[in-house]
């Protein structure tokens, strides 16, 4: 067995020369955006004491039940969160390799020599026949981390682990987001199919008053044919909107990771069951910083690039390998584990780097060079969360007004069709007074649904864009 104060000698010096790094020290770069969102008063001021949407939980925000159990679904079947949540695990594996470099491998050895030396060859003029035994414990070629660079590559491996597993938060609410959006909108595009249905029964009914006036002469020929053309609008409408209703089954289907249940692809939802959480203050964007995944998951692949040139500058410095054996030696393979037969070697090698026609001032350059990339990629994602962010509040500052405007257009649109419808059956007025009101009528609604889904959309993604979604 190998000595107990030898074995500590080592492990004490492994932990001593494991703190050592050559590396820089790191400093956050400044956020290179501004200090504060200019809308961002629209939307948590009144409630000061609300929660960060980050610590918002997704049932919380989304109080729907069958939203919920496809979001459940979702976060255990979706194949693209699988492969973040595997890439996690395998970063952390790589992590503990990379950690166990800084101790010293300790192995079990045993082996067997046998040489024949020829006469020609041999002191004596004869022959002679050799054989030796050995058994016991070695270190084999550890480095000892005199100038960090093995620590390095730990704090390296370190880094990527914790960006992995950012990265997979990240993942994580993308998919919330996207799996409430594709319910969204498969919501409004039924509610737009069932508005499609209803105008072309609405059409048939006013296609069939209009041929029986132009089978009594009362309604010319060009009626009949608008009436046809609005009828036939409505049938088209139909079309696509089944067809857009299917797509988003199987777009949610692809989310979620298996097949939707059939009472949820065939059931019907109003916008108004989606009663999400209406009060998300933005906070400052500093704080995007520790709220969102994505710029954490930046900042650590940054971290681990400025690790990495503490490895390349120890690249310049001399190494120190140390090889031992502790164990039995013997010539006779009966007598190896007898007393008296205590065999140990210790075998040091330093490498002192003279020549490598630049390769470490390369590597060196290369390191600064990759760092320099992550920050400006860290740069850009504080960016890109400061855009989204102002994007979403800038979006729901408006749609507020937009929708208020465009419900009082709809109700307007509806009181000059039935007006219209009314002077046309009274025979007051022609058919295209009617049809144009119809059409108006028809749009207004279409485009109030759309705006109700604009506005639903736009809380998930503001939820999202402040790091919502993260956990349940």
């Amino acid at each position: 067995m190998v000595d107990a104060s030898l074995r500590g000698v080592l492990f004490a010096a492994s932990l001593t020369l494991g703190a050592c790094t050559m590396a820089p020290r790191y400093k956050q770069p400044v956020a290179p955006v501004q200090s504060a969102y200019e809308h961002a008063d629209v939307d948590a001021s009144s409630a000061p004491a609300a929660a960060p949407a980050s610590e918002i939980g997704w049932k919380e925000f989304f109080p729907d039940p069958e939203l919920q159990g496809l979001l459940a679904r979702a976060l255990a079947n979706n194949r693209d969160l699988r492969i973040a949540t595997l890439n996690v695990e395998a970063a952390r594996a790589q992590y503990r390799i990379q950690r166990a470099d800084l101790l010293p491998a300790i192995d079990a050895q045993g082996s067997s020599t046998n040489a024949r030396v020829p006469a020609s060859l041999s002191q004596t003029g004869e022959s002679t026949l050799s054989r030796s035994y050995s058994a016991g414990f070695g270190v084999s070629a550890w480095e000892l981390d005199l100038f960090g660079r093995v620590n390095s590559l730990r704090h390296a491996a370190l880094e990527d682990y914790f960006r992995l597993e950012e990265t997979r938060t990240a993942a994580q609410l993308v998919l919330v987001s996207e799996v409430a959006n594709a319910w969204l909108t498969l919501i409004a595009d039924r509610q737009l199919l069932a508005l499609a249905r209803e105008t072309h029964d609405s059409q048939r009914k006013s296609y069939d008053l209009t041929k029986l006036r132009f089978d009594s002469g009362i309604s010319s020929e060009v009626d009949l044919h608008r009436s046809e053309t609005s009828w036939r609008e409505a049938e088209v409408d139909i079309a696509q909107q089944t067809r857009r209703v299917a797509q988003d089954v199987n777009a949610l289907a692809l989310l979620v990771g298996e097949p939707i249940p059939a009472e949820i692809a065939t059931g019907e939802r109003a916008f108004e069951a989606q009663t999400f959480a209406k009060t998300l203050p933005a906070g400052l964007p500093a704080e995007l910083l520790v709220r969102r995944p994505d710029v954490r998951a930046a900042e650590h692949a940054l971290k681990a690039a400025n690790a990495d040139i503490g490895a390349a500058r120890a690249a310049f410095f001399p190494s120190i390998e140390l090889t031992g054996f502790y164990g039995n030696a013997s010539n006779d393979l009966s007598s190896l584990f007898q007393s008296g037969h205590t065999a140990w070697s210790f075998t040091p090698q330093i490498h002192l780097p003279i020549f490598a026609a630049g390769a470490n001032k390369a590597a060196l350059d290369l390191s600064h060079v990759r760092k320099n990339i992550e920050i400006a990629r860290y740069e850009q994602s504080i960016q890109v969360a400061f855009r989204e962010v102002a994007d979403a509040l800038v979006t729901r500052a408006t749609l507020d007004d937009q929708l208020r405007a465009q419900e009082a257009l709809t109700r307007a649109s509806d009181l000059s069709y039935k007006l219209a419808d009314t002077r046309y059956r009274g025979g007051v007025d022609s058919y295209l007074s009617a049809l144009i009101a119809q059409r108006d009528l028809y749009t207004a609604q279409r485009q109030l649904i759309v705006t109700r889904l604009a506005g639903a959309v736009n809380l998930v993604q503001l939820y999202q864009a402040l790091g919502g979604g993260w956990k349940e």
